[in-house]
């Protein structure tokens, strides 16, 4: 979805440790992250080194540390259901793109987290799930329709949706769960535009 990287600059948000950084870097983009957690920072810093720039930054704050328009592209790898203010945060992606830039953005799939979470699939809240390794994951779910009002909303337009099914090598490292997401959706990316402001004409306004 991001296409060619080579010598844009890219902000990539919720960085984790730092495997999408590395990637970036790899295809010869001008990669900038920034994670909430502290440890994952510095698991990033130790993976990349000193010359790679990384923050530690909460996504609903204001990216005050960015001026306007200074990347060209921006992801957010499943980090979108974590965010209090979705639209705020948008916003704050929208600003510090440049004209035309992209976000693509990945949550888990609206359909998956309706069957692992019940009630109806219209639904727009906080669910919470036990990992295998034994954490408590809390995340926001709602449905399709409303992703898509939040990301108008926050001023982008949708180019491309993706709903992935698993590559073949996961057959035999995990046949189940091969075989469920092979019918069933787990998660879902999209690549949002920016959309420039519209500038009015008198005769616009008549």
């Amino acid at each position: 979805l991001l296409g060619d990287v080579r010598g844009r600059r890219v902000l990539d948000g919720g960085c984790g440790p730092g495997l999408y950084l590395a990637e970036l870097l790899t295809r010869g983009a001008q990669a900038i992250g920034f994670d909430q957690s502290s440890d994952m920072v510095r698991l990033a810093r130790q993976r990349l080194g000193p010359d790679v720039t990384i923050h530690q930054h909460d996504l609903d704050q204001p990216l005050d540390w960015l001026p306007d328009e200074s990347i060209d592209l921006a992801v957010l790898a499943l980090v979108i259901h974590y965010v209090r203010n979705r639209v705020a945060a948008l916003r704050e992606l929208h600003r510090v793109l440049r004209p035309q830039g992209r976000l693509v953005l990945s949550t888990s799939h609206p359909t998956a987290d309706w069957l692992d979470d019940g009630g109806s699939y219209f639904d727009a809240r906080h669910a919470q799930q036990q990992w295998s390794c034994g954490m408590q994951h809390r995340f926001w779910r709602q449905p399709l329709q409303r992703w898509i009002e939040e990301f108008t909303a926050a001023g982008f337009t949708l180019d491309t949706l993706i709903e992935h099914q698993p590559q073949q090598a996961m057959a035999h490292r995990h046949p189940a769960d091969y075989t469920r997401l092979s019918q069933e959706p787990g998660f879902i990316a999209f690549r949002l535009r920016k959309t420039p402001a519209l500038s009015l004409t008198c005769e616009d306004a008549l």
